[in-house]
């Protein structure tokens, strides 16, 4: 496996806080998200690339096995060959604590051995594959918010990718929840399968903080459409709204725009509102007239 050193993708050092690796991978994933870059291939290799950095420096577990075994860190997580240098290297590193005591251990020789719980001397012995239950697979998917909007669909490798299923994903899903299909998991007894469960992960917006189901956003306007009244355009994921802005509004007002947010999961089409706070432009240079009319307004007391 070709290392890659997550910690320099992120831009971070080596003892960051979680807090510095999360805040790290908001700022990039803002800059190279697929949106921001439209047909960017660059950008978008860089996005993912990002994503994977995130998914194992944000897992205390996945960090801990990097941090000590550098490229060897995937596959020793899974079982596979020892790292260069240990005794033996090569060979499959076999911990009784690691498989968690003499039930983890009789669960190892399940597995590879096929053996029931007596081990090699079981009533199935080294046939036992009527003892081996279904196994449920895992994976992950990173997600726009207009992903998010419309729903998508996802190709994921199962089984050490020598098997692919596609799966559909409902408009709605949040941060962190599971997508369960199945039947489509690891084969066990008899050709039975176990259940797939896909991980979604929502990628920073460049444009919109998610908030439950509604979305947040700012507007600008310059000052004399904040003084005397006018209209402004608020971006949404579908589009621009024109909204009507009352003269005298301050900054920091917040706008609600009803039904422009995120699906609500399982309600039947209802949506979420958009939350689009006010940001006022103030002139950065001023005629000689526009200085008169603006001291002939603190005068005024205005």
């Amino acid at each position: 496996m070709e290392y890659k050193d997550y910690y320099k993708i992120l831009g971070v050092a080596k003892g960051a806080s979680d807090k510095e690796i999360k805040a790290a991978y908001r700022r990039l994933a803002r800059k190279h998200h697929p949106d921001v870059n439209p047909g960017n291939k660059g950008a978008e290799a860089r996005f993912k690339e990002v994503g994977e950095a995130y998914d194992v420096l944000s897992d205390k577990e996945k960090r801990g096995r990097y941090d000590q075994l550098g490229e060897n860190w995937a596959s020793y997580g899974q079982g596979g060959q020892r790292p260069q240098g240990w005794p033996g290297g090569g060979g499959v590193r076999i911990d009784f604590e690691d498989l968690g005591g003499a039930s983890g251990f009789s669960d190892f020789f399940k597995t590879f051995f096929g053996g029931g719980a007596a081990g090699f001397g079981g009533a199935e012995g080294f046939g036992g594959e009527a003892l081996r239950p279904p196994a449920d697979a895992e994976a992950e998917v990173d997600l726009t918010l207009s992903e998010v909007l419309r729903g998508t669909t996802r190709e994921v490798a199962v089984s050490g990718a020598r098997r692919r299923v596609e799966v559909k994903i409902p408009p709605g899903v949040r941060d962190g929840s599971r997508v369960r299909v199945a039947g489509e998991g690891g084969r066990g007894a008899g050709g039975r399968r176990g259940d797939l469960y896909l991980r979604v992960r929502v990628a920073p917006d460049p444009t919109f903080e998610r908030r439950g189901d509604d979305l947040q956003t700012t507007i600008r306007v310059p000052l004399t459409a904040a003084v005397l009244g006018g209209e402004a355009q608020v971006t949404t994921l579908e589009g621009s709204v024109g909204i009507k802005i009352p003269p005298g509004t301050p900054a920091g007002q917040v706008f609600r725009l009803r039904g422009h947010g995120l699906p609500r999961l399982g309600e039947g089409g209802a949506r979420g509102d958009l939350l689009a706070t006010l940001g006022v432009d103030l002139p950065r240079s001023l005629t000689p007239q526009q200085k008169d009319l603006f001291e002939e307004l603190r005068r005024s007391g205005a």
